[in-house]
């Protein structure tokens, strides 16, 4: 019922990911990442206490590939979760239990890991995968989001999208880009328009974090 593309940017150290569903807000239970740490997709019969820990695990210093078995040791019935993680440093890993749902399947490559289930092609986390290494000069938003919808493209889920998600961390203890679509007739395209609408902003709202009287005009109503 999901699908999700976990990745880091080498240039500049942001980690990210994208991710789309049958299931509704699907990006409030598996999306998790923390800037300067990593990030995590929990997914299939989801725990989001995966995600949290999991992150928590890659902050004490371990890499994705020693959190993820961790993960796996605490016991939450693992045969049922699929997970996908990228530390810091961009080493990957991921776990798809016994009970992981319909076709699945996982791929990593250099700084990102894709994995998804019930698919309705084996080949969907490879091209996420692969336009996520090919787009190495884009923004990690853009990249993630070439991402999912190659995969949507190569097939996607069984039955049909309906919630997207795309988080980025950078240096802050906030994302600066977290964006969701629930419950939509195509989520993935209105989550590329979202972005689209959004990105020519996102630095502006972190100089409004920052440093607020070198902030551009707020340009709504009522403000002067």
């Amino acid at each position: 019922m999901t699908f999700s593309l976990v990745g880091r940017c080498q240039r500049t150290g942001m980690l990210g990911l994208a991710i789309g569903s049958s299931s509704v807000a699907v990006a409030s239970r598996c999306a998790w990442v923390r800037a300067g740490v990593g990030a995590v997709a929990t997914q299939n019969i989801t725990d989001p206490r995966l995600g949290r820990l999991g992150l928590d695990l890659m902050e004490q210093g371990l890499s994705a590939s020693a959190a993820r078995d961790l993960l796996i040791a605490a016991g939450h019935f693992p045969e049922y979760r699929q997970l996908a993680l990228i530390d810091r440093e961009g080493n990957t890993a991921h776990h798809s239990g016994a009970g992981t749902l319909g076709r699945n399947a996982a791929v990593e490559r250099p700084d990102c890991v894709a994995a998804g289930n019930l698919l309705k092609s084996e080949a969907v986390p490879a091209a996420m995968a692969d336009a996520f290494a090919a787009s190495s000069d884009l923004h990690l938003a853009d990249r993630l989001l070439l991402g999912i919808e190659a995969g949507l493209e190569a097939g996607g889920e069984v039955g049909p999208v309906r919630s997207a998600g795309l988080v980025v961390a950078d240096r802050q203890s906030w994302p600066i880009c977290e964006l969701r679509v629930d419950w939509h007739e195509a989520p993935i395209a209105e989550l590329r328009r979202v972005w689209a609408v959004y990105e020519p902003q996102m630095a502006d709202y972190l100089t409004r974090a920052l440093d607020p009287a070198a902030a551009p005009s707020y340009g709504v109503p009522g403000n002067p």
